[in-house]
């Protein structure tokens, strides 16, 4: 037997996260039959689950992507209600002729790295804010910012949800139109960068994210992708809580 949400995670359209959310709202069938336990565990052998209408199955091949995401692209897959651009799009425009689900996101004005995969064990190992996995961006805001200020994004402060400060934050570079900024966090809130800076004064005006825990962006550019060696997966795989916790 085997838990609903991870067979679900292993047909490569989802996380365990999602897969949750999906049996809450009604969206997975079990024998023709609608399930919201997200307890209920199914024999792989003779049960049908069918998730929005489709059978599903697990997938063999697992596919692991880097990319970068350009500017413009929602981290979403399907289509959007107001006609933007999803990453099913960009897969297409890039002929990548596997169906795969982002792991976490990315705005729609942000780019940068991001990790394409059709595995939900994976993608929950990254996503999930228990895990702690470091994300890095490099964040250009308008207007210099100063010493004292720098030092109290460094301490932190209170957004509408919360008190949050990154768990690295360095300058990097002036430039005539504003301050380059290296931040690292392990939050998977929304738009947490760009409401963290506003909070300070200084508007985003680029966020490139360009590392997920040991995974780096390297030379990638915007529309360029590449697969995770063996030794990139595996990074993920065993990384610790504890790596990552603020020193």
């Amino acid at each position: 037997m085997e838990r609903l949400n991870k067979y679900i995670a292993k047909s490569g359209i989802c996380s365990r996260r999602k897969a949750d959310e999906l049996i809450l709202e009604g969206k997975v069938k079990v024998n023709g039959k609608t399930v919201k336990n997200l307890g209920i565990k199914i024999d792989p052998e003779k049960d049908v689950v069918e998730v929005e209408g489709k059978i599903v199955k697990p997938t063999e091949k697992k596919i692991y992507l880097a990319i970068y995401k350009p500017v413009g692209y929602l981290s979403a897959v399907g289509k959007d209600r107001f006609g933007r651009k999803t990453l099913t799009d960009l897969l297409n425009e890039l002929k990548i002729p596997y169906k795969l689900f982002p792991v976490g996101r990315l705005d729609y004005n942000s780019e940068g790295l991001l990790i394409l995969t059709n595995d939900g064990e994976f993608a929950n190992k990254v996503a999930h804010p228990k895990n702690e996995i470091k994300k890095v961006y490099k964040v250009k805001v308008a207007g210099e910012v100063s010493q004292e200020t720098l030092k109290k994004m460094e301490e932190g402060t209170i957004l509408e949800d919360g008190f949050f400060k990154p768990d690295k934050i360095k300058m990097l570079k002036k430039e005539e139109d504003g301050t380059w900024l290296l931040v690292e966090i392990h939050s998977g809130k929304k738009r947490i960068i760009r409401r963290f800076m506003d909070s300070f004064g200084h508007r985003v005006k680029r966020l490139i994210r360009v590392k997920i825990g040991s995974i780096d962006i390297g030379n990638l550019k915007p529309f360029d992708y590449r697969y995770l060696s063996e030794k990139e997966i595996r990074s993920i795989l065993d990384e610790k809580r504890d790596s990552f916790k603020q020193r």
